[in-house]
């Protein structure tokens, strides 16, 4: 793994420069992508059969996933998976029931009333990628808090298979998906997005996917709601001499298996733990089926920052803004304060990163690629409006109208400030 070492000043600017270049367009897949949205906003199911033909060798009719196959799904997943996922959705629930956010009015005072409205999306897609990124977990983390939202119809899309894999259906019914098709890639982000003939239209967009998927959500912003952008995964660990070497690895691991191009950073104050984690890491990788991934990824991605003090650390990771951040100290607990940018905070040396992944109900959909700055994990509130409401007499509005029509004409309005004068007696 690569070492960065030096005063905090002169670390943090290197991370700004490698921040730069994460956030680089790129421009092939921008114009691959474009003609793909084009082409489905155009031509619809004919599209759509092209692409799956084309990307995934397969030839469809019908895109709807029927009910036979969800319930062949059901009858092949394995027991234990099944109660696995239960107990899952179970957390999950449990947990995003407490995000549900109620309206609000202001007592009526002087002819005026204020409030605000909390309205659920109507209709929203959730993609979920497939092949060897078929997870389950994925289906209940998008879903669940959909549900709780109290959104009106849920359509998941995933690229089609000649054999699905069961838990993917499985956690789809039991999450609660009202419809499901197997259309996958920036097409299939498409037709979420403009409807075509047998796939509807929605009014936001979730799920990870891979950089086609993500760019295609770019482009279609504005014409309907996304989720964010993400990137891929990243977890970054702040450990110092207490921490076990062998679970810091194993965890900066968990993530680099995932993508060539996922980040995994260790920031500590100790250089004893940065030499045993490395070791480790090394020992690992050769255990790991995914090794040439993992591998790729730590090679090329993977930080080792060796930080002045354990203020510092805080202050350098905050810097980095990851996914996932793991606190490997004997008093973890008492550092939360310190974290200011994260998408998800595991504290102590034995919450590893899969807790959150799979089972503690918290969301794993979280900003990657340093967006924790300024956004946080999918929840209930990414799936409801909230609308605004006022209510002035006529007694009120003159009592307000000299404050109004002077801020409207010293804005040039003059349209605005008639539309006050015109109700004076």
């Amino acid at each position: 793994m690569k070492r960065l070492t030096g005063t905090t000043k002169e670390i943090s600017e290197l991370l700004y420069q490698e921040q730069l270049e994460l956030s680089k367009d790129n421009r092939d897949v921008d114009d691959v992508v474009r003609q793909i949205l084009e082409d489905v906003k155009k031509n619809g199911d004919q599209a759509l059969r092209k692409y799956s033909e084309t990307f995934d060798k397969i030839s469809l009719d019908d895109f709807e996933v029927g009910s036979d196959l969800i319930d062949q799904a059901f009858a092949t997943i394995d027991a234990d998976v099944l109660e696995a996922l239960k107990r899952a959705k179970a957390n999950i629930e449990s947990y995003h029931k407490q995000q549900l956010e109620t309206g609000f009015e202001d007592a009526p005072s002087d002819g005026v009333i204020r409030g605000q409205l909390v309205r659920p999306i109507e209709r929203v897609g959730v993609y979920v990628p497939g092949g060897t990124a078929a997870y389950p977990s994925s289906v209940l983390m998008n879903v669940i808090p959909a549900k709780i939202a109290g959104v009106r119809e849920i359509i998941m899309i995933t690229p089609p298979q000649e054999h699905f894999e069961p838990a993917i259906l499985v956690a789809a019914s039991l999450a609660g998906v009202d419809k499901i098709y197997q259309v996958g890639g920036a097409q299939g982000i498409a037709a979420l997005a403009y409807g075509t003939e047998s796939i509807p239209r929605v009014d936001k967009i979730t799920g990870p996917g891979n950089i086609f998927v993500a760019t295609a959500k770019k482009m279609v912003y504005g014409i309907v709601g996304i989720d964010m952008i993400a990137g891929p995964s990243e977890i970054g660990v702040i450990a110092d001499h207490t921490a076990n070497p062998k679970y810091v690895a194993a965890d900066l691991l968990s993530q680099a298996e995932h993508d060539v191009r996922a980040r995994a950073i260790l920031v500590t104050n100790s250089k004893e733990l940065a030499d045993a984690v490395e070791l480790e890491i090394e020992e690992q990788l050769k255990r790991l089926p995914r090794e040439e991934i993992a591998r790729a990824s730590i090679e090329n991605n993977g930080r080792i920052i060796l930080a002045e003090s354990a203020p510092a650390m805080f202050s350098l990771m905050n810097q980095v803004a990851p996914e996932h951040l793991e606190i490997a100290m004997d008093n973890a607990y008492d550092y939360l304060d310190a974290v200011e940018n994260a998408g998800s905070v595991f504290l102590g040396h034995f919450t590893s990163e899969p807790i959150g992944d799979y089972y503690a109900g918290a969301n794993h959909v979280l900003p990657t690629t340093s967006t924790s700055r300024f956004s946080s994990a999918l929840g209930v509130h990414d799936f409801i409006k909230r609308i605004q409401y006022m209510q002035y007499s006529k007694a009120a509005v003159q009592a307000a109208s000299q404050d109004i029509t002077r801020l409207a004409y010293a804005e040039g309005l003059q349209a605005h400030a008639k539309a006050i004068e015109v109700r004076h007696d």
